[in-house]
């Protein structure tokens, strides 16, 4: 039981270090470059702010 327990710890410990040492800061960088990348090809297609 006692050997389930530090497995299933020790899992649990590289699974959190992977999810905030690598998958969120990924995700953050992909989802602000998919955001500027909308932006500036909305840009591209209708000009920039303001312009009438």
């Amino acid at each position: 039981m006692s050997n389930e327990t530090a497995s299933e710890k020790s899992l649990e410990l590289k699974i959190f270090i992977f999810l905030t040492v690598f998958l969120a800061p990924i995700l953050s960088v992909l989802l602000v470059s998919a955001l500027g990348f909308s932006i500036w090809f909305s840009q591209i297609l209708t000009g920039p702010p303001g312009v009438s």
